[in-house]
C-alpha cells in the first residue's frame, strides 16, 4: 500500500508538469506541523516558480485546479505565498485502516522499496582483548536499528542486509596482551601464590607521579626479572611448547569465570603499559626468540638480538602478524585464545541487547591481512599512491594540514607496518568486489569523520567504489558521546569506562523495582523476564530517541520513568492494550471474528480520526528513519501513537461502546498494538510484554 506522500507527490507532480510543461517537477510533500494547516503540505511549487520565473502563489492556484485528490482529501488550500495544504478525508482513513486490518502479514500497510540496494553495514567493532563497554553501546545499537529498517523495507530483496563486525584484532594491544598472558604464566607455573604483576602494578600506580620513588621501584622490578632469567633461563625465556601453550590450554579448558578473567587481562594490560611507560627507569633488555631452533643450556642468551622492554609489545605484535610463520606459533597460539574468548564475551552482550549480529559476521582486521602488502603496491603501482618520508601514501583532494600542506592518507609506515587506512581500504574493496554491495553503512563516533572522508575520497582515487561502473554509495553515520550527569564521557568514579555487561545488569536490577510497583502479585520468574524486557529496553529505547548525531546524558532514572518518552511508558501501553483485549476476551467479545467481519469504519469522534491518522503514518516514519539513518524519527512516531491512543481511550470508551461503534474501537486498539509491537520488537530490537 503506497503511502499517503507517495500518492500525494505523484498527483501533486503530475499537475505541476501539466501546468510548467516539463517533467522535472518535485512536490515536495511533507506532514505538516501544526494541524490547524491540515495534514499535508506541498512545498515544491516554491521551486518551480523561480525556475519559471512567476508569482509562485499564482501558479500553486493553476496547480490546483489541475490537481485531483478528492478521493483523499478536502478541498486543497493555498497558504502564504504558495504551499498547497491538504487535509485527508476520513474515508481516505477509514479505507487505508481496512487495507492494513485485511491484511494478515506483519507488513502494516508498509510497501517493500522498489529501488531495493545491496547494503552491507558496518557496526559495534569492538576492539578484542578488551571487555566491551558503553562506548561500544551506540555503534552497536544504531548499526542493529538501521540493519532491521532496511531489511523491512526490502533492502535487498535477494538476501538480507550484510553485517560486518570490524572487529580490532591485528594491533599493538593484542601484543600487550600477549605479553600479559606471559606475565600471567610465569605467575602461575613459576611462582605459584606470588602474583607479583599485581602487587607490582598496584605499586607503579602509586609511585606514578614520584620519579625518584618510580625509579627505585622499576630496579627492583628489573632486578627480579634477571634473578628469574639467571635461575631459569630455559624457562623465562619462554619456551612456548614446554610452557606458554600448557598455559594457554589450561586457561582455555578449565573454564574460567569470564569476570575473573577479565580482572586479569585488563590488571596485565595496565601493568605493561606502565612498565613501558616507565621505561626511562626501568632498562630492562629481553632476548628475542631464535629461530627454528630452541636455546641450548650451554648457550650465552647475550649472543643473540636484544631488544628494550619498551619495545617487546610492538615486536611482539609483528611476529604475531606473520602468524602464518611457523616460528612464531607462541603469538598465534595466544592470539586465538585471547580471540575466541572476546568474542564469547562479544556474543553474550550481543544476546542481551538482542542484536542480530552472529559470530558469522564478524570481519575482523586479521581477515585482510594477506591483502595489504599487494594492496600498497597496486597503489603504487596505479600511481595513486607514492613514497613520503620513507612511508607510502595516498594524497586525497581538499585536505590539509596545520601548516596549509597536504594532508597524507598513510597506508604503510616508514617500517613497512600497515595502518587502519590500509585495513579499510582491502574491505572496502572486498565488500564492493566479493560482497558485490551497492552501498556501504559505516556506524562510528563522529570523531573518526575525517578518516572516512579521506577513506571515501582514496576510494575513488583507486578507483575502487565503482562496480560495473557505478558508483556504490559510502555512507558515514555519525553519532555522539554518552555522557555522565557531569557532562563529560561516561565513567566510573575511579574514570574507567563503564563495563557495558554492568550497565545492562544494573539496568535489569533497577527495572525490577518498577515491575514490583506495577504489578506486585505476578510469579517471581515472571517478573525477572518483564525486568529484563524493561531494563534492556530502557537503555536501548534513551539512545534510540535522541538525534544520534548529539551527546546524551545516561540517566536510569529518566529512561527508566513511566512517563514521557520512554521504553517503559511505551511497554506499559502496548501493556495496557493487551489488558483491554483480555478484558474483552472475558466478555465474550471475539475480537478478531469482530475485525474480520468489519467492512467499514466510523472515525466520527476527533480523537479517532485524529489516532487512524496517525496508524496510517507508519510507512512515512519508517521510510523516514531509513531515509536519514535516525531511528528517532520512528521512536518519535511510536511515543506520538501511545499519546494518541491514550487521548481515544480517555474520550471514547471501548468495550461498552455502542454496538455499531465498538468494531471501528477495537480495529484502533488492534491496529495501535500491532504497530507498537512491531515497531518496539521488529524494527528496535526491543521486547513488548503483556503484563508490566
Amino acid at each position: 500500500m503506497k503511502t499517503v506522500i507517495d500518492v500525494l507527490e505523484e498527483r501533486i507532480g503530475a499537475a505541476m508538469a501539466a501546468v510548467a510543461g516539463t517533467e522535472d517537477c518535485a512536490a515536495i510533500v511533507r506532514p505538516t506541523a501544526d494541524a490547524r494547516f491540515g495534514d499535508y503540505q506541498a512545498n515544491g511549487v516554491m521551486a518551480l516558480a523561480k525556475r519559471l520565473k512567476t508569482n509562485p502563489r499564482k501558479l500553486a492556484e493553476q496547480v490546483v485546479q489541475r490537481l485531483d485528490v478528492s478521493d483523499v482529501c478536502e478541498p486543497p488550500e493555498i497558504a502564504g505565498p504558495g504551499f498547497i495544504n491538504l487535509r485527508l478525508k476520513p474515508d481516505c482513513v477509514a479505507r487505508q485502516l481496512l487495507r492494513i486490518n485485511a491484511d494478515d502479514s506483519e507488513r502494516l500497510g508498509v510497501e517493500p522499496t522498489a529501488t531495493p540496494l545491496n547494503t552491507v553495514v558496518d557496526f559495534s567493532s569492538p576492539n578484542i582483548a578488551k571487555e566491551m563497554h558503553v562506548g561500544h553501546l551506540r555503534s552497536t545499537i544504531l548499526g542493529d536499528a538501521i540493519c532491521r529498517v532496511l531489511e523491512f523495507l526490502g533492502h535487498p530483496v535477494i538476501r538480507p542486509v550484510i553485517r560486518q563486525n570490524h572487529i580490532g584484532d591485528w594491533g599493538t594491544a593484542l601484543g600487550k596482551v600477549i605479553l600479559g598472558l606471559w606475565h600471567m604464566c610465569m605467575d602461575e607455573k613459576k611462582h605459584k601464590s606470588e602474583l607479583y604483576y599485581v602487587h607490582e602494578l598496584r605499586e607503579l600506580k602509586a609511585q606514578a607521579g614520584n620519579r625518584e620513588s618510580l625509579t627505585a621501584l622499576c630496579q627492583k622490578i628489573r632486578n627480579r626479572h634477571e634473578r628469574d632469567w639467571e635461575a631459569d633461563f630455559q624457562y623465562t625465556r619462554g619456551d612456548g611448547e614446554k610452557y606458554f601453550k600448557p598455559f594457554l590450554d589450561d586457561l582455555k579448558n578449565n573454564k574460567r569465570d569470564l569476570r575473573e578473567f577479565w580482572e586479569r587481562i585488563t590488571a596485565l594490560y595496565q601493568y605493561v603499559n606502565l612498565l613501558e611507560e616507565s621505561s626511562s627507569q626501568f632498562r630492562l633488555m629481553i632476548t628475542t626468540r631464535r629461530k627454528k631452533q630452541h636455546f641450548r643450556e650451554d648457550e650465552d642468551p647475550f649472543e643473540y638480538p636484544s631488544i628494550p622492554y619498551e619495545s617487546l609489545s610492538r615486536h611482539i605484535t609483528s611476529m604475531m602478524q606473520k602468524i602464518d610463520d611457523k616460528d612464531n606459533e607462541q603469538e598465534k597460539w595466544a592470539w586465538e585464545l585471547v580471540t575466541e574468548i572476546s568474542l564469547a564475551h562479544c556474543d553474550e552482550i550481543y544476546r542481551k541487547l538482542n542484536v542480530t549480529l552472529s559470530m558469522n559476521d564478524v570481519r575482523g582486521e586479521s581477515f585482510y591481512r594477506r591483502l595489504l602488502g599487494p594492496i600498497v603496491k597496486r597503489l603504487q603501482k596505479d600511481g595513486v599512491a607514492e613514497e613520503s618520508d620513507g612511508a607510502v601514501c595516498m594524497f586525497p583532494e581538499g585536505f590539509k594540514n596545520k601548516e596549509g600542506q597536504p594532508l597524507p592518507f598513510i597506508i604503510q609506515k616508514s617500517d613497512g607496518a600497515h595502518l587502519y587506512g590500509t585495513t579499510d581500504l582491502a574491505a572496502l574493496r572486498y565488500r564492493v568486489r566479493r560482497l558485490q554491495a551497492d552501498r556501504i553503512v559505516y556506524v562510528t563516533d563522529a570523531r573518526q569523520i575525517q578518516h572516512f572522508d579521506m577513506l571515501f575520497k582514496a576510494a575513488d582515487m583507486a578507483g575502487w567504489d565503482r562496480r560495473d561502473g557505478e558508483k556504490v554509495e559510502l555512507v558515514h553515520v555519525t553519532f555522539g558521546s554518552v555522557l555522565g550527569e557531569d557532562g563529560r564521557p561516561l565513567k566510573t568514579r575511579s574514570g574507567e569506562n563503564v563495563k557495558l555487561k554492568e550497565l545492562l545488569d544494573e539496568a535489569v536490577e533497577r527495572a525490577k523495582s518498577v515491575v514490583e510497583e506495577k504489578n506486585p502479585d505476578l510469579p517471581s520468574n515472571r517478573k525477572a523476564e518483564i525486568a529484563t524486557a524493561v531494563g534492556i529496553g530502557a537503555v536501548k529505547y534513551a539512545d534510540y530517541a535522541n538525534n544520534r548525531t548529539s551527546d546524551y546524558v545516561f540517566s536510569f532514572d529518566k529512561m527508566l520513568a513511566m512517563d514521557g518518552n520512554t521504553a517503559p511508558y511505551m511497554q506499559y501501553a502496548y501493556a495496557r492494550i493487551k489488558s483491554i483485549e483480555r478484558k474483552a476476551e472475558s466478555k465474550g467479545v471475539h475480537i478478531q471474528e469482530e475485525l474480520h467481519n468489519t467492512a467499514s469504519l466510523d472515525l466520527s469522534e476527533p480523537s479517532e480520526l485524529d489516532l487512524g491518522k496517525h496508524l496510517a503514518r507508519y510507512g512515512e516514519a519508517i521510510e523516514s528513519a531509513a531515509a536519514d539513518f535516525r531511528p528517532n524519527y520512528l521512536t518519535a512516531y511510536l511515543y506520538e501513537l501511545a499519546q494518541k491512543f491514550s487521548a481515544f481511550y480517555t474520550n471514547c470508551p471501548v468495550l461498552d461502546a455502542p454496538r455499531e461503534k465498538r468494531p471501528t474501537r477495537l480495529l484502533l486498539c488492534d491496529l495501535t498494538a500491532k504497530t507498537i509491537r512491531h515497531g518496539l520488537s521488529k524494527l528496535l530490537g526491543i521486547a513488548v510484554v503483556d503484563q508490566m
